[in-house]
């Protein structure tokens, strides 16, 4: 509790909201039961840029689905002083909500830490992606908060880098992310799903995954795989022509 109540402290933290009303729970459960190579082949199969390189789970094996929280961070000079880097939209997430943390991708300062993990983690926030870096890694995994990133370093965003805004569009990865955009991050990377096209984009996978699924089990009965791994196959899956 001394722990919690310095941290409350520190962020200024309000009682835990619940705001997810915006897409029903059942589709993140959805989400979460499919991996995000099932996504990805979604997206494009739809034409939909959503599919991000490099950020990776920065300790064990980690899956997390929910709905984007921004943070658009920016060279110190350029943005604001005063409130730290993604503080106020840590203070006002909760369950089922992603961090989302879009840095330019780079790898030598950090944008994610222990105390923003303990405020997170009070706030029953998800886990956390950034396209960046991270820092103190050792207390993050000991605290068994999820947090994908590009590397993890020892230097501190103080001084370096400033918040340019708070749950506004971000450019994460090459993808655009929006506040309550769908987020799903497993170990093969992370993935975003407009939150208007999210529906389709499940149900494509969806479609996608129990084609897979027979798939595997005729490779396993000793169907020759170049058979069951013919392309059309694929895009009939995909489709829904099966």
């Amino acid at each position: 509790m001394g722990q919690e109540r310095i941290v409350r402290s520190l962020l200024d933290i309000p009682p835990r909201p619940n705001e997810n009303a915006r897409v029903p729970t059942s589709l993140t459960d959805r989400l979460k039961a499919l991996d995000t190579c099932a996504i990805s082949d979604a997206l494009d199969h739809l034409r939909i840029p959503g599919a991000t390189i490099g950020i990776r789970p920065m300790w064990g094996r980690q899956k997390i689905a929910g709905f984007a929280r921004t943070v658009h961070a920016v060279d110190a000079a350029a943005g604001p002083p005063g409130r730290h880097l993604g503080t106020g939209t840590v203070a006002a997430s909760g369950p089922g909500d992603i961090i989302v943390v879009a840095n330019r991708g780079r790898t030598d300062v950090s944008c994610w830490g222990d105390i923003l993990t303990a405020a997170a983690q009070y706030r029953g926030i998800e886990g956390s992606v950034i396209d960046g870096a991270c820092r103190d890694l050792d207390a993050v995994a000991e605290a068994g908060f999820p947090v994908w990133a590009r590397a993890a370093v020892p230097v501190t965003a103080r001084g370096r880098l400033a918040e340019l805004g708070s749950d506004v569009p971000v450019l994460f990865a090459g993808v655009l992310v929006s506040k309550g955009d769908l987020v799903l991050a497993d170990g093969s990377g992370v993935v975003f799903l407009p939150a208007g096209r999210a529906p389709e984009i499940i149900e494509t996978a969806e479609r996608l995954a129990a084609r897979q699924d027979a798939m595997r089990d005729a490779v396993r009965a000793g169907q020759p795989v170049t058979e069951v791994m013919h392309d059309e196959r694929f895009r009939a899956a995909l489709s829904g022509d099966e």
